[in-house]
């Protein structure tokens, strides 16, 4: 009998959550976020009641009956560096999570709401290659500090499901391949993948182009300054990890309000904020193609933003000579949830414990 799994994905601007009977997708919902409704809350994991709530909602209006349910997976959060895999969620590792204040990320409420939502039905949760999946070489955790380190926080889930596809679509497996991977959603992070290891990522919280409530790469002396402007530490976090990007410039987190905006309506310092976000990631792809010597069998590009055909036209100009471009729009992270589950449900892989 096929196993049923409810999936869920919490981003920084919305929630996805899909029902697969084995890898067959019985439904599936986006719950989108507005800024005013995400500005009730000082830090993400006040946000728990929230979601769950849209979640219980939204799964009633489908007429979806719970306890037909084998399990639930969820994208996992900002755990300790560790392997790939899929992770049993325990309340050890729920704990954890509500001691993560700095750079505090959505992706952290995925397993407080599998395990909240599972224990009345008494079925296991899980998550499945959490952000802070980390495969990069020493050399790449050097900065120009001592004591300070680089640290892999990426889109691991989605990056590694659209490399395989990718790979497949070159005719060869994600092992073979040489490819620099980015992700373009509500936090934006591109990585160097290289034969089926992340070799090489932009830190989705210090590092890399702006998003669309994260500021990217910032100038270092100027922060300073931020940080004694008379502001709280609370404040100064809250400003970096939810008000900077492109919600700063244009008080919105839809950038299909800023393309209206900038190509509809002619405003000019929308087009600009567009432009940059383009060519600033184009620079990051471009320093992650140097870790591959430049030997890159292609560029993909996945997320919602890569629906944007101006976008990654606009990318696709400044970085078509290092390789071919793949855009591959949305994203494989539900179906990548769900198959991560159903290996453990089939007892084909043991789940890993945090």
């Amino acid at each position: 009998m096929s196993k049923r799994i409810l999936v869920i994905n919490p981003g920084s601007t919305s929630t996805k959550i899909a029902v697969f009977e084995g890898e067959r997708k019985l439904f599936d919902e986006t719950q989108r976020y507005t800024s005013e409704e995400l500005s009730a809350f000082h830090w993400v994991m006040e946000q728990v009641d929230f979601r769950k709530a849209a979640i219980e909602k939204a799964l009633a209006a489908h007429g979806f009956d719970l306890t037909t349910l084998d399990g639930i997976c969820a994208r996992g959060g900002q755990l300790p560096p560790c392997e790939s895999g899929t992770y049993l969620v325990d309340q050890t590792m729920v704990d954890y999570m509500y001691t993560v204040k700095n750079a505090a990320h959505a992706s952290n409420l995925g397993c407080v709401l599998a395990l909240q939502l599972a224990q009345g039905l008494k079925i296991p949760a899980f998550i499945c290659d959490p952000v802070s999946v980390d495969e990069i070489t020493d050399i790449a955790r050097v900065t120009g500090q001592k004591g300070m380190v680089r640290e892999s926080y990426f889109h691991a889930l989605n990056h590694r499901g659209m490399a395989r596809k990718a790979a497949a679509l070159l005719g060869k497996r994600y092992e073979e391949c040489d490819l620099v991977v980015s992700h373009l959603g509500g936090g934006i992070t591109s990585a160097a993948h290289q034969h089926g290891r992340a070799v090489d990522v932009s830190n989705i919280f210090d590092e890399g182009c702006f998003s669309m409530d994260r500021p990217g790469g910032l100038p270092i002396h100027q922060v300073v300054e931020l940080c004694f402007s008379g502001r709280s530490k609370e404040e100064v976090l809250r400003q970096l990890d939810t008000g900077s990007g492109i919600v700063s410039y244009l008080n919105t987190r839809d950038f299909r309000t800023v393309e209206k905006m900038a190509f509809e309506e002619d405003n000019a310092e929308a087009k600009l904020i567009f432009e940059a976000l383009a060519y600033q990631l184009s620079k990051d792809i471009a320093a992650l193609s140097a870790v591959l010597h430049f030997q890159v069998d292609a560029i993909v590009l996945t997320g919602g933003m890569a629906y944007s055909k101006r976008l990654c036209a606009l990318v696709d100009s400044y970085v078509h000579r290092i390789a071919p471009v793949l855009v591959l729009p949305g994203e494989a992270e539900m179906l990548s949830l769900a198959q991560g589950a159903l290996r453990v449900l089939l007892g084909q892989e043991q789940a890993k414990k945090f």
